[in-house]
């Protein structure tokens, strides 16, 4: 990918050489969705979203992948149409959820969202996928609604069909910056030399600033290596530098953030204790649990998450859902923040249908339902939902980002709880969107 043009003001802590990067995604090595029936999963008897029949839409995740795996959003998915279809369907109708794996490639992202333009949904809901540049697209020529995207790509919050239900990285990022900057000396964010990975040390600074701190070190690695040793080191010293004040890493490598801390596990070990944090995508309950809980490498590390933690009581709902129609299903874990994530779009989803009410339900009505001013309450998980044409934060490029909620987590006895204070010195939810109004996004 060129790099020409990028800026690179801020202070870079000895960038290591960018490795080429494969070319496997673009000569599509990897084969989805070959056929309509053995890649992606149907309920059975869907027919189309128009008049009085079901309602088909589609949950998308990748599975089964050496990378980011999700398996639990199309799982809830599936059983949140199970729930609903058994207590009468939304307003009457059957909700039909078809499901598919983007193996985590943007050829497979691509025919997903093809597939759904063939099956004619009428939205593609709580789904996550890393390549917005391939799903969007198809999405947007067939004019089938994205809601409630995972946030983990910039697309989700420009494009003009994409109806997301949190603030994504850029949230995060920005809150756990606020967090830090009272309670850190120097910070060091090691994050992804790429162009998506550009923007994150703006976004981070941003938190910093508010809170009255000096930017970030901004240190580069790969976003595809399999070790980080050195990348570990500099971001220690970095850290360690100032003796006044405990330091602070920050790793924002996404699904390879556990291979960094294993790295940094074992560099750590000839310099002072320092304090490590992260923001959900990059780590949740899931690869918690993996790295070993407790015993592992985030045991005490602030994470930034969009939600409530999990023990709160306003997840209620959906752990009823789930144990009437998954109970035993080990891919759904409440604590997820893609099954969470799922859960909301779907009460969204929901209330674009009871707004349509006796009408046609496609993915135009669904659409301009949306955009026609629908104000969605998820029962405090997330402030009211609505998206207008161009939210606040248009003007540092996120049009379409209208929750910029943030909760302060920490891991404790290998669980995310709450951390006990918040961010800024608030209590519990803290809202992004002055801060990130201030962004030097590049």
């Amino acid at each position: 990918m060129c790099m020409t043009g990028r800026r690179r003001t801020r202070k870079t802590l000895l960038p290591l050489p960018r490795p080429v990067r494969a070319t496997a995604l673009a000569t599509g090595t990897v084969a989805l969705c070959a056929s309509l029936t053995a890649a992606c999963g149907l309920v059975p008897g869907a027919t189309g979203g128009a008049g009085d029949g079901p309602v088909k839409v589609m949950t998308w995740a990748p599975q089964d992948t050496d990378a980011t795996n999700k398996p639990g959003m199309p799982a809830m998915a599936l059983a949140y149409a199970k729930w609903v279809n058994s207590h009468g369907g939304i307003h009457g109708r059957r909700l039909e959820v078809l499901t598919c794996n983007d193996h985590n490639d943007s050829v497979g992202a691509a025919k997903c969202a093809r597939r759904a333009a063939a099956e004619n949904v009428v939205a593609v809901v709580g789904s996550y996928s890393q390549f917005g540049d391939s799903y969007l697209a198809p999405l947007e020529g067939a004019g089938i609604p994205y809601i409630g995207g995972y946030g983990v790509t910039n697309d989700e919050f420009t494009g003009s069909m994409s109806y997301p239900v949190n603030g994504g990285q850029p949230a995060l990022l920005a809150g756990l910056g606020k967090a830090l900057a009272a309670g850190c000396g120097n910070v060091a964010l090691v994050r992804p030399d790429s162009i998506a990975g550009d923007q994150l040390p703006a976004l981070l600074d941003s938190g910093l600033k508010a809170g009255g701190h000096a930017d970030a070190g901004d240190q580069l690695a790969a976003e595809d290596a399999t070790e980080y040793a050195g990348q570990a080191e500099q971001a220690l010293r970095y850290a360690t530098e100032d003796e006044t004040k405990k330091g602070c890493v920050v790793p924002a490598l996404g699904d390879r953030t556990d291979t960094f801390m294993d790295s940094f596990r074992r560099a750590r070990e000839n310099f002072p204790d320092v304090r490590t944090a992260t923001v959900l995508g990059s780590v949740d309950q899931t690869v918690i649990n993996a790295t070993g809980g407790a015993s592992g490498p985030y045991e005490g590390a602030y994470i930034t998450g969009w939600y409530p933690v999990a023990t709160d009581p306003r997840w209620d709902p959906m752990k009823k859902v789930i144990n009437e129609e998954a109970f035993g299903d080990n891919r759904i874990d409440p604590a997820d923040a893609g099954v969470q994530t799922t859960w909301i779009a779907y009460q969204v989803l929901r209330a674009a249908l009871e707004k349509i009410g006796d009408g046609e339900v496609s993915a135009d009505t669904v659409r301009r339902t949306l955009n026609d001013g629908l104000r969605v309450s998820t029962g405090g998980l997330t402030p009211t939902l609505h998206w207008p044409y161009e939210g606040k934060l248009a003007a540092v490029g996120f049009p379409r980002l209208v929750n910029a909620d943030v909760t302060l987590q920490v891991v404790r006895d290998g669980k995310l709880v709450a951390a006990g204070k918040g961010i800024g010195g608030s209590n519990g939810i803290a809202d992004m969107t002055s801060t990130l109004e201030h962004a030097d996004v590049p």
